[in-house]
Formats: C-alpha cells, sequence, structure tokens
C-alpha cells in the first residue's frame, strides 16, 4: 500500500471509529497507530507526571525542539533520551514536555502520551491539548515526507482512539505564544494541514 493511501485508510478508520465497525476496523486501525515508539523501547526515564488530560482533547500544538535532528531509528531514540534529559534535568519538568516526538526517520515517539498534561505550551493550553514536536530546527529546512505523514497517521490515531475530538484544530506553537517553533518551513506546511486554524 502507498504511503498515501495509507494515511487515507488511516483518516478514514478514524471517521469510521465511533460506529464500532467491529474487530477487523480494530486491527486495522491498530495499523494506524504502529508508527509510535513506545516509552520503553526508546528507554525513556520513568516519568513522575500526575496530571490527566480531559479527553478528547481539542487542540493539538505543533512544535519543533530547535535542536538536533534525527534520520534513523537509533539516533531518534538517543535525541528522544537527550530531549526527556534536558526537560527533566535543567528545566525540572516531571517528563518530556511533549505528548509525542517526531523524528526525521518517519516514526512517532510516545512522550507523556495521550493521557498526560504535557508542559508544551504554556499554563493555558497545556491541559486542553496534545503537543507534538519534531526533533530538529525547521526554520531553513522541511521535515521529510515520512515524518509528515507519521504526524498525519499520529492525528487520525488519536481521533480513532477517541483522545481527540473529530473536529480537533491544529495550531502551531507560534500561533499561541510568542516563539519561532515550530520554524519558519514548517509552520509554513502546517499551515495547509485540513484541520489548522490560527
Amino acid at each position: 500500500m502507498s504511503p498515501r493511501c495509507a494515511l487515507l485508510t488511516c483518516a478514514l478508520l478514524a471517521f469510521l471509529a465511533p460506529l464500532a465497525l467491529g474487530e477487523e476496523l480494530s486491527e486495522e486501525l491498530s495499523a494506524c497507530c504502529s508508527l509510535v515508539v513506545p516509552r520503553g523501547e526508546w528507554r525513556a526515564t520513568a516519568s513522575s507526571c500526575s496530571q490527566k488530560l480531559s479527553l478528547p482533547a481539542r487542540y493539538v500544538i505543533v512544535s519543533h525542539t530547535a535542536g538536533a535532528s534525527c534520520d534513523s531509528p537509533a539516533s531518534c531514540q538517543q535525541q528522544a533520551r537527550n530531549v526527556q534529559y534536558y526537560h527533566v534535568r535543567e528545566r525540572k519538568w516531571c517528563d518530556v514536555a511533549y505528548n509525542f516526538l517526531i523524528g526525521d526517520d518517519g516514526l512517532v515517539y510516545e512522550g507523556r502520551g495521550w493521557d498526560t498534561k504535557g508542559d508544551h505550551t504554556g499554563y493555558i493550553w497545556n491541559p486542553m491539548s496534545i503537543g507534538i514536536t519534531f526533533m530538529g530546527n525547521y526554520m531553513e529546512r522541511v521535515p521529510p515526507a515520512r515524518a509528515l505523514r507519521a504526524a498525519q497517521n499520529l492525528l487520525a490515531c488519536g481521533v480513532a482512539r477517541g483522545a481527540l475530538l473529530p473536529q480537533y484544530e491544529v495550531k502551531g506553537h507560534r500561533d499561541v505564544q510568542q516563539t519561532q517553533s515550530p520554524g519558519d518551513q514548517l509552520y509554513a506546511i502546517i499551515q495547509n494541514w485540513p484541520h489548522y486554524r490560527d
């Protein structure tokens, strides 16, 4: 199946999931969510976060880490650990700030996950949004197509799981805070996503 067909399939499943069409749909949904690397696989340290998100969330905030990029599972796992180390040791947060991290390898790395409030966008937006970040700096370059597809699959997965409202809104980090995140090039891309609202 081509990447475009896979994305369309995931989007259709996200639409149909509330109809509970049975076991076959559940298997297809699992395939849509299969690009998420669990915390244990990237060797995240234990989280001390306890605040839960009220789901389904209405907002998705897209950011970039503005740091090093990664383009293989090994380098992206290491980069996810680096981000978590910085957030926990230097910023004194209870875990990595984001709900999910996306690598240039086309995989999504589970941060705080769907259920836990992040520390990605300030006290107003954190309790009502899922924060996804692209690992790298996207001021001058665009993420590879596989990373953008991974983000779209993640959003379809969120709707299908009931973690995101079907009418969720995507916002760039700079739409809600004074920052250059998610970088000029990535920001131009997400403005064309169907759920984007400034």
